[in-house]
């Protein structure tokens, strides 16, 4: 099984428009759920501790394997919410790793 986690910091001119811009990432990606095969798991979290170098969402998702993560990259749903988001994103962070299942 493949982990798959992102972290974005998200852009905002003030408080209210990040929120609103933390919503719309959130909501997108939540709308991914069952419609990539390979997907096994979507979790969607937004940062609550306000610390200064935090980021603002995560995404935290499993794949079977590999090649399923690797189709997700180009599955046009997911390019679909990549393009949708495009400059809403200001700083991204991304970790995979292998886990397995005995």
């Amino acid at each position: 099984m493949i982990k798959h986690i992102v972290m974005w910091r998200i852009l905002g001119d003030d408080a209210q428009e990040k929120k609103a811009n933390i919503e719309k990432v959130k909501t997108a990606f939540e709308s991914l759920k069952g419609k990539i095969p390979g997907l096994m798991h979507l979790e969607v979290g937004v940062d609550h501790s306000a610390i200064d170098y935090a980021c603002d969402v995560v995404l935290y998702s499993e794949f079977q394997s590999q090649a399923d993560l690797d189709a997700y990259a180009t599955h046009p749903e997911h390019l679909k919410v990549r393009d949708a988001l495009n400059g809403l994103r200001v700083a991204r962070h991304q970790v995979d790793y292998v886990v397995s299942i005995n």
